[in-house]
């Protein structure tokens, strides 16, 4: 009988067998994170915090992040956070999600927490131990509120477990809104693409923050029954170090983790001989050839690409592992929702034709949250619209040809670049302003932004930059401002964000 939550995942699996592990940590049993889930869940009970309310939770990568989210989606919504966010940034999402409370480390200073208690939110403070099993965590309420949840006890198979902010580039951030069924099926999907074992490990190297950790790192291990070591931040001067501890079979990232690894490869040739590597995963970004080629030769194991997003809980399609065929410059087969390419009159298109891929099934969500507008747009004849443009190949393979929503993807971070327009018209010199991307050798995307400044006004490039670090990530902050007297805009006078490299001569 399949997993109705993700908690029946671990509590499934043999008590004894080790489930989530640190660097430098005594592993986590699955026996252990599902007890950890059910006191988890009780004292959240307790402070009225029950089903399907939100938990945000802003947290350093790593074991304690993991137990975190498995255990706080066993009875309520986690609602992950980058914690690399500014003052600004958090003030929106946690208005934006009504959360709550909010879930912050001990002793340390957050800014998440200081806006949480202006908003009057309740701050759980994690309490972990070093010398316990790795992910071990107690939440401590700062205000000691009791009163039972109205919906309490363990999450059922429709209730909502995880809600992350998808951009789109003309509106503001779109709340999705992901059920345990959804994130069960793309689990399910991605251990079946992967064929992982009991006996596997997995070493994540992903922010846990984003639906590609989550889900391709994290609850496939749960599904498969595999242990799972979880590094801290991605750092690529460390990541040989972790290698040789965890000894992992498999890994997944993106491009510019792989590229990172392959460049610090020479130094470590005693761990990459000792590799026991089975496969390599790639997603969220186009992984070029050469990389892929390259790691395949240093590690001596296959590389996988697949292709995701978030409103599909992840997983839409993936190259296959051998003796199948895997196609270089292809994301694979459909591996696990429906996927179509349909043509201008929304039929479908037929092999090698061009269009706008849509998807559906079971790991697919059912809309965006409180966002009438978005959903119409979004969905046509029961099918979800992704944005992309490609074709399917007479084999049956998915080959992405363009992103139609501009979404900057840079390193894997994706980047609504409406949200940089807007900090950037905050800057009393600027009249207007519009940000884009350029194509980077190691990152596939950078962020370049063109300004008009008021008559008059005076503003240097590191002033303009340095007003964006102040009010956004740093990831978000554009690498080149290019000063122009008008933006170039269309014969129907709106800005052409995807073309304006080439308009400018910077490609």
């Amino acid at each position: 009988m399949a997993a109705a939550s993700i908690i029946e995942l671990a509590k499934a699996q043999p008590a004894g067998r080790p489930a989530i592990s640190g660097i430098g940590r005594m592993p986590m049993s699955y026996g252990e994170l599902a007890r950890l889930a059910d006191q988890t869940v009780h004292d959240l009970n307790r402070i009225g915090i029950g089903r399907e309310d939100r938990v945000a939770v802003i947290l350093p990568n790593g074991p304690e992040l993991a137990a975190v989210f498995v255990s706080i989606a066993a009875g309520a919504s986690v609602a992950p956070l980058n914690p690399a966010f500014r003052e600004d940034e958090f003030d929106a999402y946690l208005a934006d999600l009504a959360v709550k409370a909010v879930v912050v480390e001990k002793q340390t200073s957050s800014i998440a927490a200081t806006v949480a208690r202006r908003r009057d939110i309740p701050v759980l403070e994690l309490a972990s131990d070093p010398q316990r099993p790795a992910g071990w965590f107690r939440l401590l309420d700062d205000r000691r509120r009791h009163g039972a949840a109205l919906r309490g006890g363990m999450a059922q198979t429709s209730d909502e477990a995880l809600v992350l902010h998808t951009s789109g580039t003309t509106s503001r951030p779109k709340i999705v809104p992901l059920t345990q069924h959804n994130l069960i099926r793309s689990a399910n999907n991605v251990q079946a693409v992967l064929q992982l074992r009991p006996d596997d490990v997995g070493l994540n190297i992903m922010p846990l923050f984003h639906i590609h950790g989550l889900v391709a790192s994290l609850l496939v291990s749960l599904v498969a029954g595999a242990a799972i070591t979880c590094a801290p931040a991605f750092d690529p001067l460390k990541f040989y170090r972790w290698f040789a501890e965890a000894r992992p079979s498999w890994y997944t990232g993106v491009p510019t983790m792989h590229q990172a690894i392959l460049a610090r490869a020479p130094h470590n040739q005693s761990a990459v001989r000792a590799t026991r590597l089975r496969f390599i995963r790639s997603c969220s970004a186009a992984l070029p050839s050469k990389i892929a080629d390259d790691l395949e030769r240093l590690f001596r194991c296959p590389v996988i690409e697949a292709y995701g997003m978030t409103e599909a809980a992840h997983q839409i399609a993936c190259n296959p592992l051998p003796p199948m065929r895997r196609k270089i410059g292809t994301v694979g087969l459909p591996a696990g929702p429906e996927v179509c390419v349909l043509d201008e009159r929304h039929g479908p298109a037929g092999p090698d034709q061009v269009g706008e891929i849509v998807i559906r099934g079971s790991n697919v969500f059912a809309g965006y949250a409180n966002n009438h507008e978005a959903n119409a747009n979004s969905f046509v004849g029961g099918w979800f619209r992704t944005g992309d443009l490609g074709f399917v190949d007479r084999d049956g393979y998915l080959t992405v040809t363009a992103r139609s929503k501009e979404i900057i993807i840079r390193g894997g971070e994706k980047i609504a670049p409406r949200e940089i327009d807007e900090v950037l018209h905050a800057h009393p010199a600027v009249e207007q302003a519009i940000a884009f991307s350029l194509p980077h050798p190691t990152l596939g995307e950078d962020i370049a932004a063109v300004v008009v400044l008021k008559d008059g006004a005076h503003a240097s490039e590191n002033e303009i930059r340095s007003f964006v670090a102040e009010r956004l990530a740093k990831f978000k902050v554009p690498r080149r401002i290019l000063f122009r007297n008008e933006i170039p805009k269309s014969a129907t006078g709106k800005p052409q964000r995807i073309i304006l490299a080439q308009t400018l001569g910077l490609l």
